[in-house]
């Protein structure tokens, strides 16, 4: 359950094997947005959560899951009333949900990268834009030396700061200096340990801004490698800028759902690039889902 989508995705996996996806179910419910003036998920918010849920189950239980492994990130986390959000999920589905801290997602996201580039891709900076958060992680283990979650979702950024449709160009600078502003307090943490010798990024937001500016397309498949670099970054941003939300949807690989936090994740992919001076990132395929499944898997027996 993420800021902007509950994704149920099913793998067909055991200990010591690449989990393979075999079918993926998802609904944008973009629970970020849905928050009241107190910080609350309300209560169509919590009916919407739980009916997706009851989809989802459904979906599970059509493809023959055996084992489910249902958690929830920032939009949940950090709502006034998380803790009657996961009684009313229990209650009604029976599911118990756990809520991940936002350095466990950081973690479980850099295992996940680990895993797909292996040990020779040596110092590994993370970087990971969801829809309530920003997750940076580094380090050379499976565990980074580092790990930090930010308040720098494309979809919190989005409501909180750039209203107008196209956004105001003040709010778009204001928003800029903010999102530097609380990156910059957390480049020292990571640049201590030296220059990092791969730099990746997961996450949809990455992934579409890597699609604008020329990388293949999702259905060249994951082994394609796709990358992003500042200088094309900095290029697409004033152009987002200019753009209304629907104008965001005729680019390559823009969903009509993800196209209004376009431009929030770009300034805050800008902005981690510059300040912890990366030219260019790669877009890893595996992410937050796929580290909870290895790290579940890590604790079964090998066949």
């Amino acid at each position: 359950m993420g800021s902007n989508t509950v994704h149920l995705l099913v793998v067909d996996a055991h200990a010591g094997a690449a989990p393979l996806p075999a079918h993926s179910h998802k609904a944008e419910l973009r629970l970020a947005e849905l928050l009241d003036e107190g910080g609350a998920i309300g209560p169509e918010g919590i009916d919407r959560l739980i009916a997706t849920i009851s989809g989802a189950l459904l979906s599970a239980e059509d493809k023959g899951v055996q084992e489910l492994l249902p958690f929830a990130t920032s939009a949940v986390r950090e709502a006034s009333n998380v803790d009657e959000v996961i009684a009313r999920v229990r209650a009604e589905t029976g599911v118990d949900l756990v809520v991940l801290s936002g350095e466990e997602e950081a973690r479980l996201t850099f295992l996940a990268a680990r895993r797909w580039y292996g040990w020779s891709a040596g110092k590994l900076l993370l970087l990971d834009i969801g829809g309530g958060s920003l997750e940076v992680a580094y380090g050379i283990d499976e565990e980074p030396d580092a790990a930090v979650s930010l308040p720098l979702g494309a979809g919190r950024l989005t409501a909180g700061w750039l209203p107008g449709d196209p956004p105001d160009a003040a709010d778009v600078r204001a928003l800029r200096r903010h999102v530097r502003a609380q990156i910059a307090g957390t480049v020292g943490e990571f640049t201590r340990s030296g220059r990092p010798e791969r730099v990746v990024a997961t996450s949809k937001t990455f992934k579409q801004l890597a699609r604008i500016a020329g990388a293949a397309r999702s259905s060249e498949g994951a082994y394609v490698q796709r990358t992003l670099s500042r200088k094309s970054l900095e290029e697409w941003v004033p152009k987002l800028a200019a753009m209304t939300t629907e104008q965001r949807t005729t680019l390559p690989g823009v969903s009509e759902g993800r196209a209004p936090q376009l431009l929030a994740g770009a300034l805050v992919a800008e902005g981690a690039m510059d300040l912890f001076a990366v030219d260019e990132l790669e877009v890893c395929p595996w992410a937050l889902r796929e580290g909870v499944i290895l790290r579940h898997l890590d604790h079964l027996p090998v066949r």
